[in-house]
């Protein structure tokens, strides 16, 4: 092991799918052959396991032991039911506050998010199974252990999540630039689901097109956009804004 959320050799990741464990992502070097490396495969397509194939030197760098051609990271946590969350939020009589990230793949960012998103009180945050930043031993040092105490839930992509919020009554609000409405001008004391968009990119255009509202922040000086972990943090907290109590 390189460190409690690392895992490497073939045999040691087809045993650790094997036992349930959380995988979040597997290296395999391009081109491996062999009837282990086959089991191995077959069990990362059925369990539908977000792989990338390197060359050897990417391994090496992740793991100076005896890799074999694969390495793995396990999750530290273990992921919620999307349904069961949202019902529970509902159950609580608490009014809802969810995340959705749609493709931050950034581990730090990701960590301040989860951060942020504890001090801020929101109920769960959604991630899509491919292309998400893993949990890392980097997310859980920059989330400062709120990792460990903010539901994460993982669903096959963030459209399903948003039908899902909707259904249960709760608004969905993407944070986009691409809008005239500002983040003020929002209801934040409705049931809520806010949508964070990539470092790249943004939020999808799919998803564009399905969410209830679009909200922007204010940029006064002559950079075009906030990191997104600030610009997260900037929402969250015009939420809490509106719901504490005057």
């Amino acid at each position: 092991m390189e460190n409690n959320y690392q895992i490497f050799g073939i045999r040691t990741v087809i045993e650790a799918i094997q036992s349930g464990k959380t995988i979040d992502k597997v290296f395999v070097q391009k081109g491996l052959k062999g009837s282990l490396f086959q089991e191995l495969e077959q069990l990362l397509k059925q369990d539908q396991i977000n792989t990338s194939f390197v060359p050897v030197e990417k391994l090496n760098r992740l793991s100076k032991k005896n890799h074999q051609g694969v390495v793995a990271n396990i999750s530290p946590i273990e992921f919620h039911d999307l349904e069961n969350l949202i019902m529970q939020t509902i159950e609580s009589g608490d009014t809802p506050l969810f995340l959705l990230l749609d493709q931050l793949s950034d581990v730090r960012n990701f960590g301040a998010i989860i951060r942020t998103a504890e001090c801020t009180g929101v109920h769960g945050i959604i991630i899509q199974k491919k292309g998400a930043a893993p949990v890392t031993a980097d997310t859980v040092k920059t989330s400062a252990g709120a990792v460990f105490k903010v539901p994460i839930c993982k669903v096959d992509h963030i459209k399903d999540a948003v039908f899902h919020m909707q259904a249960s009554g709760i608004q969905v609000v993407a944070a986009t630039e691409k809008t005239d409405q500002a983040l003020y001008d929002v209801d934040f004391k409705n049931p809520t689901a806010i949508i964070m968009g990539s470092e790249g990119s943004g939020i999808s255009p799919s998803i564009l097109k399905v969410i209830d509202q679009k909200a922007k922040l204010p940029l006064l000086g002559e950079i075009a956009s906030l990191n997104v972990s600030v610009a997260c943090g900037a929402f969250l907290y015009e939420v809490v804004r509106q719901r504490i109590p005057s």
